[in-house]
């Protein structure tokens, strides 16, 4: 309010990189139609492999305002999209409830995303309840050392734990209504070269902290981009293997249970050159 900025660089001004029907999402949120994101300039992880660092970074994005957004967000659903999906929101939840209760007003009716990185505070997140109606946080490492080297985020593994747990406190286990999510918790997790993000352990703590019953997307995208260079034990893509390995994981908790043919499908589309060694494509 004073016009201070703090470690995630945002300010009192609303800044949008993007909004648009989006089809790259989990399956449960996109549909036929689509998943209604907007992309919110800056965040509160620093991650240096960010593949969006450009807007979360650099903060590239346009001046919005409250009444501004609540349009996008109506438009997205005129569009038909099967929800809003906030990405990035964490630096902005003041605007982004203010902004909501407009479009909430105006007509509003699709679930509510949360999209975040999991470094969450527990005091905003329990603000959120009956706001937010899909919590998709990332479980990012297992390992403090590894999340304040690449992601500047001290005391990640607590801080994200315990927002998992507040998250499905929340909204539970994923409910779907004709293959389309209404509520519910969807954690992705990326996997690291080297399993730097700690796999096994944040699936077992999935397992015994929250439901057997927990949608978790393994993902296999990870790129070495932005600054990935400079960090030799991420400068490569994963391969394989180490995705395999990670998915092997999964299953051990129970956690697989229907997704585990959809993302070894998108992990084949997506990726067909990798191989089980360990160069660099």
């Amino acid at each position: 309010m004073a016009g201070e900025t703090g470690n995630c660089r945002a300010g009192i001004d609303l800044k949008v990189s993007s909004y648009h029907q989006h089809f790259g999402e989990e399956p449960p949120l996109v549909g036929k139609k689509g998943s209604g994101t907007i992309f919110f300039a800056h965040c509160n992880l620093h991650c240096v492999y960010c593949q969006n660092w450009e807007i979360s970074q650099l903060g590239m994005g346009k001046k919005t305002t409250l009444d501004e957004l609540a349009s996008m967000m109506l438009r997205l659903q005129e569009l038909g999209c099967h929800n809003v999906n906030f990405v990035t929101p964490t630096p902005w939840v003041p605007q982004i409830i203010k902004a909501l209760s407009i479009a909430q007003y105006d007509g509003l009716k699709v679930p509510v995303v949360y999209n975040c990185g999991g470094y969450e505070s527990i005091e905003v997140l329990k603000l959120l309840e009956g706001i937010v109606d899909i919590y998709m946080p990332d479980i990012k490492y297992s390992n403090d050392a590894y999340a304040e080297r690449y992601s500047s985020a001290p005391g990640y593994w607590r801080v994200a734990t315990a927002a998992l747990v507040e998250m499905f406190r929340q909204v539970g286990d994923l409910k779907l209504e004709n293959g389309i999510a209404q509520k519910g918790l969807l954690i992705r997790h990326l996997v690291l070269p080297g399993d730097l993000a700690g796999s096994k352990k944040c699936f077992e703590f999935i397992r015994q902290n929250l439901s057997e019953e927990t949608v978790v997307n393994v993902m296999a995208q990870y790129y070495p981009i932005y600054k990935a260079s400079q960090y030799p034990d991420i400068a490569r893509r994963i391969t394989m293997k180490e995705y395999r390995k990670a998915l092997t994981e999964l299953e051990k908790n129970g956690l697989d249970k229907g997704f585990r043919q959809t993302i070894d499908t998108i992990f084949r589309a997506a990726v067909p050159e990798w191989t089980d060694d360990l160069s660099p494509k």
